[in-house]
């Protein structure tokens, strides 16, 4: 499936963004302005974007936990403002100022993000069997790591998603680590989509960094998904340039990864190959490409401002109370 020059300015336009977001994240964690921790998602935006940004409203997305699912999620049309202020403990966070990292969007059929690895294979197959009973068309865009692949309910899921062909796609953001364990510990082949085979799903394999064909694979799997034909397995082979969160070594195992190793990994940066292509491509011309960073650096401005600005979150036991239990 081709892109087109529109979409791949969409596209390139949400990876300046992601990008000037995810240094934004860095910086406010190391200044001490975030409530928790972040999952820096330096050379691993390019599959969040790619996986987003066709999707309708009312299609569910389930984001990864890399770049805490910002990549995903502006890319869906949500207003990155509510979810910096909710990880930073303001009253105008999306949850109220309750939850700093685990996130909630309902209104744009973004349900949830938890620490459990694989915490959305189960809630997945349910959003897939309501959207197949109501029967509008609706898609269902699981974002999760090559690790959540060793999860039994993983398994489940791609079982239960075939044997219903439910409008699934699985997309595995795979960067060959989870946490300091590489893939070939936890896999016994090189690519996780090939469980997809024992389930008789369509699989296909892209480079992770390339945000055009990452795109190109998640335009397919949704259409396969909106015809009724079921679930799609769509593996990003993808790069993991920082640590896995900040504060936690940076290791391979047991041995620290070095700075060639890391050097070597920027040249492959998602935002440099794609800005080598739109402009080879006539896509953007370099005043085009200037314009797009100055606004992604406005955007920063003002979602921080809105962060900073907004009120202490001091829920009452009352609220809190409401939040843990339904009536």
């Amino acid at each position: 499936m081709n892109l087109n020059k529109q979409q791949m300015r969409i596209l390139y336009r949400n990876l300046v963004r992601a990008d000037h977001l995810n240094r934004m994240m860095y910086q406010r964690m190391l200044q001490g302005k975030l409530i928790g921790f972040y999952h820096p998602s330096d050379g691993a935006i390019a599959p969040g974007v790619a996986a987003a940004s066709f999707l309708n409203k009312d299609d569910n997305l389930s984001p990864h936990h890399r770049g805490h699912g910002i990549t995903h999620m502006l890319s869906k049309g949500i207003d990155i403002k509510y979810y910096l202020a909710e990880h930073t403990g303001k009253d105008t966070g999306c949850c109220g100022g309750r939850s700093a990292f685990h996130f909630s969007f309902p209104e744009h059929k973004v349900y949830m993000m938890s620490g459990f690895i694989g915490y959305n294979f189960a809630p997945s197959v349910g959003w897939g069997w309501a959207a197949k009973r109501r029967n509008l068309g609706q898609v269902v865009m699981n974002c999760s790591g090559d690790g959540s692949y060793g999860q039994g309910r993983a398994h489940e899921a791609l079982l239960m998603a075939t044997n219903w062909q439910l409008p699934i796609i699985f997309y595995c953001e795979n960067n060959g680590m989870a946490i300091h364990s590489e893939i070939s510990e936890m896999h016994p082949t090189e690519d996780v989509s090939s469980l997809a085979q024992g389930y008789g799903m369509p699989a296909m394999v892209i480079d992770g960094q390339d945000v055009f064909a990452c795109a190109e694979a998640a335009l397919a799997a949704i259409e396969h998904a909106r015809k009724g034909k079921g679930p799609t397995f769509v593996e990003a082979k993808t790069l993991r340039i920082k640590e896995h969160d900040m504060g936690t070594p940076d290791l391979r195992g047991w041995e620290a990864r070095s700075e060639e190793e890391k050097l070597a990994l920027m040249q492959r940066d998602p935002l440099v190959l794609a800005t080598t292509r739109v402009l080879a491509e006539g896509v953007l011309k370099q005043d085009a490409i200037d314009q797009l960073h100055e606004e992604a650096s406005r955007e920063v401005q003002e979602i921080e401002d809105f962060a900073d600005s907004s009120k202490i979150a001091r829920p009452s036991e009352e609220q809190l109370l409401a939040a843990a239990f339904a009536p």
